[in-house]
């Protein structure tokens, strides 16, 4: 059985930084694409970015340039790095496990974590 948790979200203020960790258990990530969504209240859950098996990345535009993705295949682990967080980046950061087809769809990913709240004070 696969297990997705996140870990490092928290209160930080606009302009400062934060790190999420996703650890994958029961399946190895170096073959597959990790993702990062948000759901903000009353929104709908949305793409942030995506890691392939390879190293190549993909960005929500509105992330571009202040968010960082990567992955650890030695440690199952994948990482967010979020800088300059503006308050519009509130949210629950949800990591999810890719399975197959368009890397910022939702229907793509086949295992999920529980989502950590990240809240970004004005």
């Amino acid at each position: 059985q696969v297990h997705v948790v996140e870990s490092g979200g928290g209160l930080v203020q606009a302009g400062g930084s934060l790190r999420l960790s996703c650890a994958v258990s029961g399946r190895t990530v170096s073959g597959y694409a990790m993702g990062w969504f948000r759901q903000a209240p009353g929104k709908e859950r949305e793409f942030v970015a995506a890691i392939r098996w390879s190293g190549s990345t993909y960005y929500a535009d509105s992330v571009k340039g202040r968010f960082t993705i990567s992955r650890d295949n030695a440690k199952n682990t994948a990482y967010l790095q979020m800088n300059s967080l503006k308050p519009e980046d509130t949210a629950v950061y949800y990591c999810a496990a890719h399975n197959s087809g368009s890397y910022q769809h939702i229907a793509s990913y086949g295992y999920w974590g529980q989502g950590s709240q990240v809240t970004v004070s004005s």
